[in-house]
């Protein structure tokens, strides 16, 4: 699955030379925690939360509220953001998202298109994308498979399935060790008695089945 299938398009952004209360405004009217900073259309930076409340006067200051009032007011958001953010292309794979993410210890990738930010990609959109991906809110029966590690044995577990007239809707592998690895199988069917009665004839070992209605 690509970027672009799970960013969120045309995001809310901040200009360079917009304010910290400007920011703040945004942010508490979207109910967004970080903002991709543009200036002249083009990325330039990333402002989050914790940047406006670093800027910010602290709470035990001896300025009155007027004066802050003024102090953020002449705070340009170039100033404070985060300059060069690594980004993402909307056409990379969402594994290559997660892994800057979690290389890099962030939790957002605004996603750029040559120079053209066009959409922002967070940890929840990969979280919403590996629950897709697995089909763990699909309706059917999702079956956890133990098989030696080799060759031909996720050909052999389709085959079986398809004798049964089933449909394998999602599968993910699991490489494991000792010569083992784990298959996660969802078909679209909840009557899989038989199915499962030649899944273990054949040697495999069902280590777990969960049903979703």
């Amino acid at each position: 699955m690509f970027v672009r299938n799970k960013m969120t398009a045309n995001p809310f952004v901040i200009s360079a030379d917009q304010n910290i209360p400007d920011a703040q405004e945004v942010m508490l009217q979207y109910g967004v925690k970080r903002l991709p900073v543009v200036k002249k259309g083009k990325l330039v930076g990333v402002v989050s939360k914790e940047d406006l409340a670093h800027a910010s006067p602290s709470k035990a200051t001896s300025f009155s509220v007027g004066e802050i009032t003024y102090l953020l007011s002449k705070t340009k958001i170039s100033k404070i953001m985060t300059k060069n953010p690594i980004t993402i292309s909307p056409n990379a794979l969402l594994e290559e998202a997660a892994t800057l993410m979690r290389d890099h210890d962030i939790g957002f990738l605004p996603v750029v298109d040559g120079d053209k930010l066009v959409g922002i990609i967070t940890q929840s959109d990969i979280l919403d994308s590996f629950i897709d991906i697995l089909g763990a809110r699909d309706p059917g029966t999702r079956m956890t498979i133990e098989a030696n590690d080799e060759p031909g044995m996720m050909a052999k577990v389709a085959g079986i399935i398809g004798e049964y007239g089933a449909n394998i809707t999602h599968m993910a592998v699991y490489r494991g060790y000792n010569g083992k690895s784990t298959m996660v199988v969802g078909i679209n069917s909840v009557n899989t008695d038989a199915l499962e009665a030649a899944i273990k004839d054949n040697g495999f070992n069902l280590l777990y089945k969960s049903i979703i209605k």
